[in-house]
């Protein structure tokens, strides 16, 4: 399996899609930081203002309703910039649709099975692979939020601790995530669908249409047990046992789509 996983970490870092990618969400951070020092902050006002951005008028009625930073700090900043809307999960989806259907369309995966019939194995090197690749997508949007934030000088730090807790459940969520999709590439083997599953599931279409009919009966509740609830809502700070959930639910949906994508590829002909 080691093997399995060193190519495929070779493979991804050869892949264009992890960059085009990258590129995509560090293109809509660097538009989010713009907007928000902009028409947040006074020097980005006055700018605003001398561009003709906006007028005298809305000026004095942005002032006068307040600036949304006076209540936010850094980690809050960067959950709204990507994390807590599906930005990421949409932009990682996409990744590992592509990357792992790219097997099947090329056949290499024939070539994989000769090689190591340990199926199972395929599956692992595939999730540790996309985890690691999913560690350093958030790391490298955490820094450049950081960078953004040092320059501009928008909101507040908040302490190493808190950063490294949201960190850490943000992580294994959106890895479960991650491993949806391969599940649903190995299942139906098209990137199309892996595409739309990133799309639909990743943004929260899905689980937003599908609470809002559950609740006409009063029984959503089962949202709350859901990834995309559980990555926007989650705690950013650690208080008490019941922030651990996210880390349950997290957990819980990793190994239950990793055991089916499994066994659904030790079923299915190559």
């Amino acid at each position: 399996m080691f093997n399995l996983l060193r190519m495929d970490l070779y493979r991804m870092i050869r892949s264009r899609a992890v960059y085009i990618c990258l590129g995509i969400m560090l293109g809509l951070s660097i538009l989010c930081c713009f907007m928000v020092w902009m028409f947040e902050t006074p020097e980005g006002q006055n700018m605003a203002l001398r561009l003709g951005m906006v007028e005298i008028s809305e000026l004095a009625e942005m002032e006068a309703v307040g600036s949304v930073l006076e209540e936010m700090d850094f980690l809050e900043m960067f959950r709204d910039m990507g994390m807590d809307g599906g930005s990421h999960c949409t932009m990682l989806g996409i990744v590992v649709a592509l990357f792992v259907c790219m097997d099947f369309n090329s056949g290499y995966i024939k070539n994989i099975m000769s090689s190591h019939r340990n199926r199972w194995g395929y599956v692992v090197s595939k999730v540790l692979a996309v985890g690691i690749l999913n560690f350093g997508l958030i790391v490298i949007s955490l820094l450049f939020t950081l960078l953004a934030n040092l320059v501009l000088h928008m909101v507040p730090f908040v302490s190493p601790a808190q950063i490294l807790f949201y960190l850490a459940w943000a992580w294994l969520v959106s890895t479960a995530f991650a491993a949806l999709i391969i599940l649903i590439c190995v299942l139906t083997r098209s990137t199309a669908m892996g595409v739309l599953g990133a799309v639909f599931i990743g943004s929260g279409m899905v689980t937003v249409a599908a609470s809002a009919f559950t609740d006409l009966f009063h029984m959503g509740r089962w949202v709350e047990y859901t990834l995309y609830f559980n990555l926007s809502y989650g705690p950013s700070a650690y208080s008490g046992a019941g922030d651990l959930k996210v880390f349950v639910v997290g957990l819980v949906f990793l190994v239950l789509y990793s055991l089916a994508a499994a066994v659904v590829l030790k079923k299915q002909d190559i």
